[in-house]
């Protein structure tokens, strides 16, 4: 046999030994996981911050607890039912406030409101499930997505469809709660054409709110951005001056 062959032959051998060897080795860590979740499973269902550290563990052998309804982790620790039951609640949340905010709020407020929901003897619940849950519910195709703003998240609730430049703006938005056209001008250099396109797109969508009597020009408000839009409910009185 040629020595090329002899190498080539050699190499296949012990590649197939390392996938061996690699396979045992993640096949006893599913099992001390699997061990580790069994003994555990109370403060995993309880305690938010060991919640994530746990699914940090699945995720590094490539377990989803939360990919079926059935099964060994659902039975053991009751997780699938904890993020269907936050699903509904997330759901709720955003059905509840869909008129004011037209779909869209931030990951903070929706934490906020889904704690306040569940009372304070409720088991935990942490950003970081929500960010599971919704998740799950936007691998249903039912509207639900993430747009990063600020360094945490617009939870988007209605099937709108939102480009690049939708959520440039929203970004752009984030600070102050609203934009203006020479505002989207300036900071994006992008044309009055299209940064009206854009504005008027959210106005369609119920997502901003025009407010034509602001100093100046027209500032176009974000009510999931806008914090005193968010910590109370607006009466017709208080919205006049907006025109959705």
């Amino acid at each position: 046999m040629p020595v090329k062959a002899k190498y080539k032959e050699r190499g296949t051998v012990l590649a197939e030994d390392q996938i061996a060897q690699m396979s045992k080795q993640l096949e006893t860590f599913k099992t001390h996981l699997e061990e580790f979740a069994s003994k555990h499973k109370q403060e995993i269902r309880k305690n938010s911050q060991f919640r994530v550290q746990f699914q940090e563990m699945c995720a590094t052998i490539g377990v989803d607890p939360l990919a079926s309804g059935k099964g060994f982790w659902s039975e053991m620790l009751g997780v699938g039912d904890f993020y269907y039951e936050l699903g509904v609640q997330i759901i709720e949340v955003c059905l509840a406030l869909k008129h004011r905010n037209g779909g869209l709020i931030t990951l903070d407020e929706l934490h906020q409101r889904v704690l306040k929901g569940r009372g304070k003897f409720a088991q935990d619940v942490s950003q970081d499930d929500l960010v599971r849950a919704i998740k799950k519910l936007k691998a249903m195709g039912n509207g639900f997505g993430m747009i990063p703003v600020g360094g945490s998240y617009l939870v988007q609730s209605v099937p709108a469809e939102l480009n690049m430049d939708h959520t440039v703006v929203l970004q752009l938005a984030e600070k102050k709660g609203y934009v203006t056209v020479s505002e989207i001008k300036e900071s994006l250099k992008w044309e009055t054409e299209r940064a009206g396109h854009v504005l008027d797109h959210l106005l369609k969508e119920g997502l901003a709110w025009l407010d034509t009597q602001a100093s100046g020009e027209s500032q176009y408000w974000l009510p999931a951005l806008f914090s005193e839009l968010s910590s109370q409910d607006v009466t017709p009185e208080e919205a006049n001056q907006m025109v959705p």
